[in-house]
This record gives structure tokens, sequence and C-alpha cells, in this order.
């Protein structure tokens, strides 16, 4: 049993997560729409989708369309997955889940009142160190865990400029200065992917950014935003604490590893670096850096990436790391372009398997809203000086 599924957005993103889809055997036919028609109807034609849709609406009064998958930018998609919830679609999202707690709570709403799937496509709940540190938590190696820290680390010169550029137009500069701490599930979703707790408080601290090209202007910025990076301390539920780092001007090689993280237990701890990683207890270290390695899938030259900037290249290219288990994926799975450190394929079987077997995606509403609330919250402890909040929690999806 197949479903039809429409592409909502049909820039850099898409179109490899449109090759996935169209592979996947529970997916049937497949569909585009773009505010720039263009961009739709060149990726029918690449990826050999069915047709195109003049506009969302369109798409969204269809019958032939059960599903929708939203790349569109990012603070747009709290409102477009509720008005497709609404419309009787199931919802695949890219991140963040939405800007606000009210759009997240409008969405949470909508799920709960319908009893369609919805799943944010967090790239970092299979992040291998993510995927390692569950394992171990799950085995009981840490003890008990009281710490962890996440970062995405990302400098703007390192390809955003080119893709703001892309996706932004003329007044790209506007759209630019998006608050790091409000694209928050790339760093939050990697530690609570693992760490089954949530984030109850924060204090967070931002750095006004000095470069003075326009971008994280406040006078230029369509959120009234001058920081590039953000530091954000949450206590978490039944004690404990993590940190979070979201970097946009920061000397780092981003286009090797942009999210990392390490955990701190009682009897153990782990800890990820751009090129090396280590468990470490009580007795020693060891280099667990090739289990987490991911393997190239795609050459940073392939004509599919034409269009993206050579510096966000490897985030399309990395495949599986040895500490993935792909033995539930789709073997044809097996010989396409994955990334983002292996998360692709199991983001997109992730999506499909919920929506066919009708049950909860790994990152449904509500774990969604615990990967992006913190985020919002701490933007907001930024703006008073580090002030602590309490961060409001949805409790866990209805059995």
């Amino acid at each position: 049993m197949t479903f039809s599924l429409g592409i909502v957005g049909a820039g850099q993103f898409a179109g490899q997560f449109a090759k996935l889809f169209r592979a996947h055997p529970g997916v049937g036919d497949l569909y585009a729409t773009d505010l720039i028609p263009d961009r739709a109807r060149d990726l029918v034609a690449a990826e050999r989708l069915t047709a195109t849709f003049d506009s969302y609406d369109a798409m969204l009064r269809s019958p032939d369309v059960a599903a929708v998958a939203i790349f569109t930018q990012r603070w747009t998609h709290g409102p477009l997955v509720v008005q497709a919830l609404r419309a009787g679609k199931h919802v695949y999202s890219a991140v963040p889940m939405a800007i606000t707690e009210e759009e997240i709570a409008a969405i949470i709403d909508a799920v709960r009142e319908t009893g369609l799937t919805y799943m944010m496509g967090e790239t970092s709940q299979y992040n291998p160190a993510t995927v390692h540190a569950r394992d171990r938590i799950a085995d009981g190696a840490f003890g008990r865990l009281f710490y962890a820290e996440g970062d995405y680390v990302h400098d703007m010169d390192l390809g955003f400029y080119e893709a703001y550029q892309y996706s932004g137009g003329a007044d790209w500069k506007a759209t630019a200065s998006y608050p790091p701490l409000l694209y928050p599930t790339h760093s939050v979703g990697g530690v609570l992917g693992a760490w089954d707790t949530h984030a109850v408080s924060v204090s967070a601290i931002g750095v006004a950014d000095e470069r003075g090209d326009g971008v994280f202007d406040k006078d230029v910025s369509q959120f009234g935003n001058d920081l590039s990076n953000a530091t954000a301390l949450f206590e978490v539920a039944g004690g404990g604490s993590f940190r979070t780092n979201e970097f946009r001007r920061v000397g780092y090689p981003s286009h090797i590893r942009e999210s990392r993280f390490r955990f701190f237990g009682t009897d153990a701890s782990m800890e990820q670096l751009a090129t090396v990683s280590f468990w470490q207890d009580k007795k020693g270290v060891t280099d667990i850096t090739e289990l987490l390695q991911p393997r190239p899938t795609l050459a940073p030259d392939d004509p599919s990436l034409e269009k993206i900037a050579p510096a966000l290249r490897a985030a399309f290219t990395s495949g599986s790391a040895p500490v993935h288990d792909r033995t539930r994926l789709p073997r044809v799975f097996d010989h396409l372009p994955n990334g983002h450190e292996g998360s692709h394929h199991f983001l997109v079987d992730d999506f499909v398997t919920a929506v066919t077997t009708g049950t909860h995606a790994p990152v449904n509403a509500w774990v969604a809203a615990r990967y992006t609330l913190p985020g919002i919250v701490a933007h907001r402890s930024a703006l008073r000086d580090g002030e602590r909040l309490p961060i409001p929690d949805f409790g866990n999806p209805p059995a």
C-alpha cells in the first residue's frame, strides 16, 4: 500500500529528499509546488515526479495528495503545517517546528484533533553520536546521566551567504539575520534524542554581531535581530542540565561536522569533536572515531549538487556510520545518496512508516515541541540579559 506526497518548496534541500521519497516503496505519486513555479517544474523534471501544482492551496485541495513534505523558509513552517493538517494531509516538516509557543500549540492541537501523522525532520535524531549515546544510555553504561552538550556551529561564510541569497532574493539580508536560538533543533535534538528528559528552564547569553555587512543588523533584519552567536544552559526534568551553542560567526570547519555532542554520567562519558570521538570511563579512554564516522555516498562535484554552495555539499554527501542499524531500511536506499551524517534515509523511512502504520513518528509533534520550544524561550532569555525563564512542556503523545 502506498500514499501520494506533495513536496512544498522546491529549493536546494527538497531535491535530495524528493529522490528518497520517490524511491521508497511506500510512496506512490509525487508532486511539487513552489512560490517560484520554475523551481517546482525543474524539480519534477530532475527527479521524474508526477506533476506540479500552481499553489500550496491547490495542492491541499487535491484528493490526489495524501501527505505533504514542507521544505520552505524556516520561519514559515508553523502556519503551513496547521493548514495542511486541517486540510486532511499528513505532514513531514523540515526544522524548526515553529517559531512561537502559540504555533507549536496549534500544531499539537491539530494533530490531536485530526489523528493525522506529523513528523519534524530533525537530522540530529540520527547523528551517529546521538545514536551511540542513546544505545549506551539504554544499556546503563553512563550510570546516572547528569550533563550533556550540543553544538550547532556553522559559520555564515561557509555556504550560508549563498544559501540565503538563493532563498531570499533581493532582500536576503533581512532573512539571513534569523536568530540562531530560533533554529535550536540540531543542538537540542541531538541531546534529547539520546537523553529521555526535557528542558524545564533556561538562561541564555547572546553575542551581538560586529561584521557590519548588513547581516545581523537590527535595522535590516526582518526579525529585529543582531545576535549571531548564542549559548544556552538548560535545566532538565529529573535533575541535571545541558548546554547548547548556536554559532554563526565561528572559526570552525563546519563543513566537516556542524553538529557535535558530549554526554557525562557518573560511570562514563562520551565526547565528540570535529574529527575525533572518545568514550571515557574511570579506567581509561577508548577511541570511537571510526564507529561514528559516516562514509561518503556521493562525490561533492556530483551534478545533482550543482546549485548548492561547495561549503554546504558535505551535508548532502555523507552516508551511514558503522553505528547505524540499516537493517530496517528499504534495500533500494543502499545505493542512493544520504546526508547530514547518515540521517536522511532514516528520516524518510520514519515518516513513511508512521503514515502507513498509523503510529507516532520518533520525532512526533510532542517530541518536536521539546526540541524546538527550548530555543524559543532561550532567545527570549538572551534578550533579557540571561534571565532564567521556565520552559512550558506539552507532555507526551497520547498512547
